[in-house]
């Protein structure tokens, strides 16, 4: 039996051997080495990806369908379930003259079409990164077109990745060239941009916490209408063991969730668009007025600076527009425009018509505006729906929390949690255990001491409006530096939709103590823990490219006689990427030995969403042949799942011999373009000889994974503030980020290296 294996692998490797030899033949491996003789394959690979990974490309109509089916259940509740409480809020103290109505659902509507439909269903969701949303998608697809990173891991050559086509020149390309000349060279301004980035995520992960509050107590609540003797109190504690057991079902995954939640939000869709417009024709039709925007002129006029103030009520029929964004990598482009223009849309704008047209004959029951609006013979029907749809709403910006923090972490911007891919057809969807339980707590804490909406509404409000106004500045860099739009349609943009955020952001400051500072609160301890994480790898990552050891030292090093080689593989684990981590030279230097056959990997995220698997592994030989010395980037989406060991040791190895025959085969072809010669010139290309060489060394690494497991090294490095650093500095280093590190989880556990076959080599890293 062990004979014809044997004999069976020595036919694969010949088959393979004979491609090799044609590829070669054809040209293809000759165009390789024309290349690399420009520029180094090793650091130019990462940049040759090209941008139609992820679901945003899935052209199946069944397909797209099923995840607009599924994008209900997940990506609506929040903002299909804003008419609970959102007139309310806009009126606490109750409607001064019954034109106000008009004015409002005025205000209303054209937020919706401008923010919710045109800016984000037609605008934003073209900026995707490959498919994937979010404040940190934006951030990936800004680095990718400019070096826009603080973290010098890009090469010279990573530059060339530009889209630009300069070679064509006009006004627009120049502009997109200055502003990428000028985000290149400026620190500032790259600072400026993380720190956009940061504030984005944390707010959004603030309405990660206060959507559920705000959704599950204004559902809740609504009983009181039918029933007068549940107390708030009642009420409080009914909305914290909903939210307990909406946070416990996460685990099952978004594919799972939006199949059992999108049919009751297109009931709650139907329910509430079918009333609406029954309310709309039963009491005051003429309420269609309001879609002459000069009711909201009047308003103004009326109120002046109430007016103003009552935009922080306006804001939130907007809430959960950025999750039509932020969700995008779990569904695609296609399907959310689709579930948005033929149901989602429709329905609230019926929704606030009917509710207006209500209260213009009972402006009194404005405090409870939705459930005074329901007819009495579908009460009870319409509130379990509510009290289902309003679970269901938490569920957008919960999603999309996962979804930002794994884009994050790729990023080097947040400390390393477990993520969890709760699916294998679909990417995206993911599930991080450790922000699902901080959001929860979160959540009952909010509900517990505001007990109301009225408060956790402003707080809501200044969330929602600071993301809306970082994701404008965003796009508004995107379609300068990488759409080139024509200057006049930015111009519109800039005057129309991002102008009203900016008016609805300073709406909501004014709430500031009104429960307003609660984002902010949240937002800023988000932004330390991510600002000290990423201070902290960059000083790390900066302190190991200045002490890295050059490859003349690494060869020295394995050259001298005083090493010894001894029988086995071992890879050499370091998040630098160009050149050998100072990690080695302290292994050697307190274990002089070194295996047979040594592989430095080195684990590097791409701004991309995902890298193909048969792109991951990139490996280089260390010259001279004889030292079976190699260096190889493994690569990373920021969607990718990180590979299990015995998946990534099947992977890594068959690549790496198949790296090892193709190097051979390069190494020894002639400099010559005369194709012809290879099969001719048998004095200076012999194939039977390249064969049994690169048999040789493929045969030497099997020997090497023969001797038993693969050893894992890996340093156990302690981060310290040099001798002479500021306070805040050693406070920031030695306390905040060697704290953060110790409390989550270790590298060797986020990439699954298998423990008992680990080394890790002490040392101090003084940056």
């Amino acid at each position: 039996m062990e004979e014809e294996r044997s004999r069976e692998e020595h036919h694969v490797d010949q088959e393979i051997l004979e491609e090799q030899k044609d590829d070669i033949l054809k040209g293809k491996i000759m165009l390789s080495r024309k290349k690399s003789a420009i520029r180094d394959s090793f650091d130019l690979e990462a940049s040759k990806f090209t941008t139609n990974q992820g679901l945003s490309q899935v052209e199946d109509w069944k397909t797209i369908t099923k995840l607009a089916f599924q994008s209900i259940g997940v990506v609506y509740g929040d903002l299909g379930t804003s008419p609970l409480y959102v007139l309310p809020c806009i009126f606490p103290t109750g409607i001064k003259h019954n034109d106000d109505i008009l004015g409002v659902l005025s205000l209303i509507f054209y937020s919706l079409m401008l923010i919710t439909l045109i800016k984000y269903v037609f605008i934003v969701l073209a900026a995707n990164d490959n498919g994937d949303g979010g404040t940190f998608a934006l951030y990936s697809l800004l680095c990718r077109h400019a070096n826009a990173s603080l973290t010098p891991n890009q090469q010279a050559e990573d530059k060339e990745v530009s889209n630009y086509r300069l070679d064509v020149p006009n006004q627009r390309l120049k502009r997109a060239s200055f502003v990428k000349s000028m985000l290149e060279n400026s620190q500032t301004i790259k600072f400026f941009i993380l720190f956009m980035t940061m504030l984005g995520t944390s707010m959004v992960l603030g309405d990660g916490i206060l959507t559920p509050c705000i959704s599950v107590l204004s559902a809740v609540g609504g009983v009181k209408e039918a029933a007068s003797g549940l107390t708030n109190n009642m009420i409080m504690w009914i909305s914290v063991g909903i939210l307990i057991v909406l946070f416990q079902i996460q685990r099952f995954g978004t594919d799972k969730i939006g199949y059992s939640f999108a049919p009751i939000l297109t009931i709650w869709f139907f329910f509430i668009g079918s009333i609406g417009l029954f309310n709309f024709f039963k009491y005051d039709p003429s309420v269609i007025k309001a879609i002459n925007p000069i009711y909201i002129i009047q308003y103004f006029k009326r109120n002046k600076k109430d007016a103003w103030i009552s935009l922080g009520g306006v804001i939130l029929c907007l809430t959960g527009s950025e999750a039509l964004f932020a969700d995008l990598g779990h569904f695609n482009v296609r399907s959310i425009q689709i579930s948005s223009c033929t149901i989602v849309f429709p329905s609230i704008v019926f929704a606030y018509f009917g509710q207006s047209s209500y209260l213009r004959q009972h402006s009194h029951d404005i405090s409870n505006a939705f459930y005074s609006s329901v007819p009495k013979s579908v009460y009870w029907p319409m509130f379990v729906v509510a009290v289902m749809a309003s679970i269901i709403a938490s569920q957008s910006l919960i999603s999309a929390s996962f979804s930002i923090i794994q884009q994050s972490l790729a990023s080097g911007c947040f400390p390393w949690v477990k993520v969890v891919h709760t699916s294998s057809k679909y990417k995206g969807q993911v599930y991080i255990p450790e922000i699902n339980t901080i959001l929860m707590l979160a959540c009952v804490g909010v509900t517990l001491g505001f007990k109301n909406t009225l408060k956790i509404g402003n707080a809501y409000g200044i969330a929602v409006a600071f993301v809306f106004t970082i994701t404008s500045t965003f796009l508004v860099l995107v379609m300068v530096m990488i759409w080139k739009t024509n200057m006049c349609l930015i111009v519109i943009y800039a005057l129309s939709i991002w102008l009203l955020e900016l008016l609805f952001l300073s709406s909501v400051l004014y709430k500031f103590m009104d429960g307003g500072y609660l984002p902010l609160l949240f937002a800023m301890g988000t932004m330390t823990i991510m600002y000290l994480w990423n201070y902290g790898y960059r000083k790390k990552y900066i302190y190991e490219l200045d002490n890295k050891v050059s490859l003349v030292k690494l060869v020295e090093i394995a050259s001298d006689t005083s090493i010894h080689r001894i029988p086995g593989l071992a890879l050499f684990y370091t998040e630098l990427v160009p050149g050998i981590s100072p990690i080695f030279t302290h292994y050697v230097a307190n274990i002089s030995s070194l295996h047979s056959v040594l592989i430095f990997i080195s684990i590097k995220s791409l701004p991309i969403c995902t890298v193909p698997l048969e792109d991951r592994f990139l490996f280089k030989r260390v010259e001279p042949h004889e030292l079976s010395i190699f260096r190889c980037i493994v690569r990373y989406g920021y969607k990718d799942a990180i590979i299990e060991w015995e998946p990534f040791k099947e992977m890594l190895t068959i690549q790496l011999k198949d790296f090892i025959r193709k190097d051979v085969f390069m190494s020894r072809l002639p400099h010559t373009t005369n194709m012809a010669s290879y099969e001719s010139d048998d004095n200076e290309f012999s194939w039977l000889r390249t064969q049994e060489i690169a048999e040789r060394e493929v045969e030497k690494v099997d020997e090497a994974l023969n001797v038993g497991d693969i050893v894992h090294l890996m340093g156990e490095d302690e981060v310290v503030a040099s001798k002479g650093s500021s306070f805040l500095k050693k406070l920031a280093i030695n306390y905040a980020y060697n704290w953060l590190r110790r409390s989550v989880r270790q590298v060797d556990e986020v990439f699954m290296i298998p423990r008992k076959r680990l080394l890790k080599v002490g040392i101090t890293y003084d940056v």
